[in-house]
């Protein structure tokens, strides 16, 4: 980052932060120095997302920390698919992570499609929120459990990934009256932080699996008696449709 902008960033933060008062500028010049702000914090968090997912794709390159085999926990996690299909894929995701969104949005309905709905695939979502670098995650992790007492889980979920730009406490509950929610119960269940001992679940288990970003994925042969997974592969990042074929064609094709 060069100098001048640095240095413009700062001026436009100073500003921000004394108000339009002792700032000495116009409410309409102070609405809009807030609204730069704004931007510059979203995108700096988007920069901030894929430097890690780059030095992790790096480090994998290089063979510096080769995965080895590893145990997954399943409990509390959003299932899709037959549980006896052949292979299981566990994400762990973050509703804010901009990465998380775009594959929810353009490969998984690949992965659903032909895997998925054909019964070779077992799905299983797990919440880990990076609450360092998006704080507004973690209560959106919740206002999906939280849809989920009402049937309207997998709705949720999509409306948080479409609407990342919209993910306040007030945002979360018009997303639940969009999708005709019981509104008062969702907003109870927000407020009282009712499913936020699965959000902390998943995630122990991520942290555990040794999720360091999102979104990572684990693929293994799938075994309908065990509440962990054997994940014998491991997909850091929002990796092309061609990188999860590969993977599960691989487990399928063995006998």
């Amino acid at each position: 980052m060069q100098r001048p902008y640095v240095v413009f960033v700062i001026a436009i933060l100073m500003i921000a932060a004394s108000g339009p008062a002792n700032a000495q500028v116009t409410r309409e010049e102070f609405d809009a120095l807030k609204s730069e702000v704004n931007a510059l914090k979203e995108n700096l968090k988007a920069q901030n997302d894929l430097f890690r997912q780059l030095l992790e794709r790096l480090g994998a390159g290089r063979g510096d920390a080769p995965f080895k085999e590893t145990s997954v926990g399943l409990d509390g996690g959003a299932v899709y698919g037959r549980p006896d299909a052949k292979v299981t894929i566990v994400e762990f995701s973050d509703y804010q992570c901009p990465f998380c969104a775009r594959y929810s949005n353009m490969t998984f309905p690949q992965i659903e499609r032909e895997y998925i709905e054909t019964g070779r695939v077992r799905y299983v979502f797990r919440d880990f929120p990076i609450e360092s670098s998006h704080p507004q995650a973690f209560k959106a992790h919740e206002a999906v459990h939280c849809a989920a007492e009402q049937g309207k889980r997998r709705e949720m979920h999509k409306k948080v990934f479409e609407n990342q730009r919209a993910m306040g406490v007030s945002d979360l509950s018009a997303h639940a009256a969009t999708l005709g929610l019981d509104k008062a119960r969702f907003e109870k269940c927000l407020a009282d932080g009712a499913q936020a001992a699965k959000v902390r679940s998943g995630m122990a288990a991520g942290e555990q699996a040794g999720v360091r970003g999102t979104p990572t994925f684990f693929v293994g042969l799938t075994d309908p008696k065990s509440a962990k997974l054997k994940a014998v592969r491991r997909i850091v990042g929002a990796q092309p449709y061609s990188a999860f074929k590969s993977a599960i064609d691989e487990l399928l094709s063995n006998q």
